[in-house]
């Protein structure tokens, strides 16, 4: 059996080193595509070394641009790539553009597409995440979903057939990654900082950096929070970060962008993280450490159970209220038992590819009567 995976973001970066190591543990053939989403190499190629990611077979080298370009240029060049590999599923993670390039282009050749992370939605259309995950379940014939919520989701939309219930592999990593970690790591003294007493910072979607003003009221809310914010700065924040005079006398310690390894480290001994990026509420819920998420909305709904995440959008009053919340104490589990990667395999090497075809231009609600997609 040979899968072609499609990657190009970070998030993309941490599910698959858990997925290409066991393909490769059970020696199939993956073919790996880096669209080149995230091309800094602070963003792509440290987490390739960090994790022992394979080298990819193709980077397509497509860079930044706008969500149309961006996506068209992805599909223009994966389609000959698809064409001459001709694998027996093209399988996507999450709700990038790399996501929805992959997607569509599998779908138009006729080649099963699996998406990793199906399901979920923010129920925000004014999200480009959001319309390419929709777009991408509708398309795939094989969905893997982290759990039954996401299930529920995609039989309201008339999807029930190739779904599987597999956990999440972000949380599979993440729980590794902490095992062993000392009290007081290196990249938190480097920091000149004790643990519990120090929140983490990210920032990069769109909704809150292509308006300065709402970056700029983030920054105000954070401002409030009595305690020092360390701020890895993604590319995307470079200019706003700069420009609002960041860091500069003020309780943010501005930082490049670090190592998956670190970034695990920094947060497990947090004291709260304040994020816009779904995966990092994922992973500040497996470490037990409060979130405060700078958006209206959610697709990972089950972190807001019993406090553990809170939304506060661009409110500068929540944000500050938000970040000395107490500690919750009950937690379920979600995402899981540690086995997702081994159950994503199983269902694709027990699947029958040729009888998952999808028709193109057909949708996967039309097609959910006619699918064969066996265990």
């Amino acid at each position: 059996m040979r899968v072609l995976s499609c990657v190009g973001a970070r998030p993309q970066f941490v599910k698959a080193a858990v997925l290409s190591a066991e393909l490769a543990r059970r020696e199939i053939d993956e073919i790996l595509v880096h669209t080149g989403q995230h091309y800094d190499a602070s963003m792509s190629d440290v987490f390739f070394e960090e994790l022992s990611i394979p080298n990819p077979r193709y980077e397509l080298g497509v860079g930044s641009a706008g969500h149309g370009v961006q996506t068209g240029e992805m599909m223009r060049r994966l389609e000959p790539v698809v064409q001459a590999e001709r694998p027996d599923w093209l399988l996507v993670y999450g709700d990038t553009n790399s996501t929805l390039a992959g997607g569509l282009v599998g779908a138009k050749l006729g080649v099963p597409v699996a998406h990793v992370e199906a399901g979920l939605r923010s129920f925000n259309r004014a999200m480009p995440e959001e319309i390419n995950r929709v777009v991408v379940d509708h398309v795939s014939s094989m969905l893997f979903v982290p759990n039954l919520r996401a299930k529920a989701q995609l039989a309201s939309e008339g999807i029930t057939a190739g779904v599987r219930v597999v956990g999440d592999l972000m949380i599979d990593l993440v729980t590794q990654a902490a095992e062993g970690l000392p009290e007081w790591p290196e990249i938190v003294q480097h920091f000149g900082l004790q643990p519990r007493t120090y929140a983490v910072l990210t920032i990069h979607r769109a909704a809150n950096t292509d308006d300065p003003a709402v970056f700029r009221r983030l920054i105000e809310g954070l401002h409030r929070v009595d305690m020092p914010i360390v701020f890895p700065v993604h590319p995307r924040s470079r200019e706003l970060t700069i420009a609002a005079n960041v860091g500069r006398d003020d309780n943010i310690i501005l930082s490049a962008p670090l190592s998956y390894r670190d970034m695990i480290a920094l947060m497990a001994r947090a004291l709260v993280v304040f994020t816009d990026s779904g995966g990092m509420q994922k992973e500040a819920y497996a470490l037990r450490v409060p979130c405060v998420t700078l958006r209206e909305e959610t697709e990972w709904l089950e972190t807001l159970e019993d406090g553990w995440n809170v939304l506060t959008g661009s409110d500068p009053e929540k944000i500050a209220r938000s970040a000395r919340r107490l500690m919750p104490v009950k937690q379920k589990t979600h995402y899981g038992d540690g086995h997702t990667a081994e159950s994503i395999v199983d269902a694709l090497t027990g699947a029958t590819p040729e009888k998952a075809r999808v028709t193109p231009g057909v949708t996967n609600g039309a097609l959910a009567a006619e699918r064969h997609v066996h265990r």
